[in-house]
């Protein structure tokens, strides 16, 4: 397998792994710590695993300097914005915005990278995000900002545009670099918001440390490897195509919501699934098929310049 198809996958996963997102913040809100509380407690608790790293690798963050930094500062805004966006407006819209990243991450590749946008390109988007309408309603959700949340969801989907570009450009610092300081930056700003939105609903230190024994588990084994897939990927394949694979999160927590909470899934939400995963399947095929293709091509050249031996009589 190549690399770059090893990252799709990175992506693939890392997008899925967030789209059951909202069942560990479930369980938090059971456990007596809602809203913002909640979710700075979700993004803390591996920023604190992640301190030893940290310290270890403190000459390796500061020979990263200021590149390594923002990467990781864009991408900690992205995932705050999309939290305070869930709590100010409602989560279908919040997602809708947020997920006009494919838009974005191509704009900014071929404005910043150079990248040509092909019309195979255009047709994943297009596919991709004619999927995501139909989930939620084509007709009925038009992801159009009319508050607050609105808002934040669509900043929250152009900062990832502008994270995935930043890893493709920031390619000499490492994964684990990246993510150690992705979630430090995350921690503080989750809580930040929290002191400042909900100050009054601060959780006691038994209310807090209550959830520790599923959530470091949880932590460790499930958000730092998607944490990592989710950076590693993006920094070996085009922006516009992350955003377009990393759209399995709607696909993902669209089935979990329909298992865990009930709602609806009929032929509307399987058609939206069925779009959405045709258009990474799209994207990947016609990739394999350009990869043959030039592969058939270097044996064609090297065949003809092997000249036949001949004997002499």
């Amino acid at each position: 397998m190549t690399r770059e198809f090893l990252a799709k996958l990175a992506c693939l996963f890392g997008g899925a792994v967030w789209g059951i997102f909202g069942i560990p913040l479930r369980r938090l809100e059971a456990d007596g710590i809602p809203g913002l509380w909640g979710t700075a407690l979700f993004f803390a608790v591996p920023a604190v695993l992640l301190l030893p790293v940290a310290l270890a690798r403190h000459r390796r963050a500061m020979a990263g300097g200021i590149d390594l930094q923002f990467t990781a500062f864009v991408g900690a805004l992205s995932l705050a914005l999309y939290a305070l966006g869930v709590v100010f407006t409602d989560v279908i819209r919040a997602m809708l915005l947020f997920y006009m990243t494919p838009l974005w991450s191509a704009l900014l590749g071929r404005i910043v990278l150079k990248q040509r946008i092909t019309a195979v390109r255009v047709v994943t988007m297009a596919m991709a995000l004619a999927g995501m309408l139909t989930m939620f309603g084509l007709g009925q959700t038009w992801p159009l900002p009319r508050n607050a949340g609105d808002w934040m969801g669509l900043g929250a989907g152009v900062s990832w545009a502008v994270y995935a570009v930043r890893l493709r450009q920031d390619r000499g610092n490492p994964t684990l670099d990246l993510t150690v300081w992705n979630f430090l930056w995350c921690a503080l700003l989750a809580v930040t918001a929290a002191l400042l939105i909900q100050p009054a609903a601060v959780p006691d230190l038994p209310a807090l440390a209550a959830p520790l024994p599923w959530l470091v588990p949880v932590a460790l084994l499930v958000v730092l490897p998607c944490a990592l897939a989710s950076t590693w990927g993006p920094k070996h394949i085009d922006p516009g195509l992350v955003g377009i694979l990393f759209m399995t999160e709607i696909t993902v927590g669209g089935i979990t919501a329909a298992l865990m909470a009930g709602e609806p899934f009929g032929l509307r939400e399987l058609a939206g699934v069925l779009l959405i995963s045709g258009a990474a399947l799209v994207d990947s095929l016609w990739d394999f098929r350009q990869a043959r293709k030039a592969a058939g091509a270097v044996e064609r050249t090297r065949t003809s310049t092997v000249l036949p031996t001949s004997t002499s009589s």
